[in-house]
């Protein structure tokens, strides 16, 4: 059992059993692995989200928390690996690390059968990349905190002649074009909607301050540029 596989097996089983523990021994012993091996696989399920705790102690252990677990889920193996597809084709765009955890989570929450026959799927879709692709590049992380909390933003800029600036601005929206992802937001600086591409953000700094409540419709876009369709979640 591989790495990816056994992190899946060790969610299904705290789920299964949850609330009651399972020791790192227990672990250990079912998947081969030594205790160590458990112990770091637990911590990265943990970092990348999943609601593992544990509990101290002669009889400790870890649990699954049963509030924050799904049940079992009836998708098909052709839609999650339809999700899998669609994230990784949008690895550029916002909240992609969100995704790949929000996968994982719906892979664990999927009955055994399901999740393995997922996964064979998934071994028979491949992404081709040629020469002339351009690796993507990604949201920086404190937009997407800014655009998520409406936190202000400090940006160092370089704007389309060549004009170096920085400035403050509250953010309003993810906007996709020709040339790649934008932030829409608002410019404390000239107190008015700009379009900042994100390519040409050369330094970036998340504020504590929560900036004003506003809205695409709001701001009307200083700098032309196709905004992505609307985003349905159903």
């Amino acid at each position: 059992m591989n790495r990816t596989d056994r992190l899946y097996a060790i969610v299904e089983e705290l789920r299964a059993i949850s609330p009651r523990l399972r020791t790192a021994r227990d672990l250990a012993a079912r998947h081969g692995v030594s205790v160590r091996t458990v112990e770091r696989d637990i911590s990265a399920l943990q970092q990348s989200g999943v609601p593992i705790y544990a509990d101290v102690g002669r009889r400790g252990g870890y649990a699954l928390e049963k509030s924050m677990s799904l049940p079992p889920l009836n998708f098909t193996a052709a839609e999650a690996v339809a999700l899998a597809v669609a994230i990784a084709r949008g690895g550029d765009g916002p909240f992609a690390q969100a995704g790949q955890s929000a996968l994982r989570k719906i892979l664990a929450a999927m009955s055994a059968q399901s999740a393995d026959a997922a996964r064979q799927l998934a071994d028979r879709v491949r992404i081709l990349e040629g020469p002339e692709d351009i690796a993507p590049i990604p949201i920086p992380p404190e937009v997407e905190q800014a655009v998520l909390a409406r936190r202000v933003l400090r940006l160092d800029y370089l704007d389309r002649s060549g004009t170096y600036s920085t400035r403050e601005v509250e953010p309003v929206a993810l906007l996709h074009g020709s040339n790649g992802w934008y932030l829409l937001a608002w410019c404390l600086l000239r107190d008015e909607p700009r379009n900042f591409r994100l390519d040409r953000i050369k330094a970036i700094e998340l504020t504590d301050r929560v900036g004003t409540e506003r809205t695409i419709e709001m701001c009307r876009p200083a700098e032309p540029v196709h905004e992505v369709r609307m985003i349905s979640l159903g």
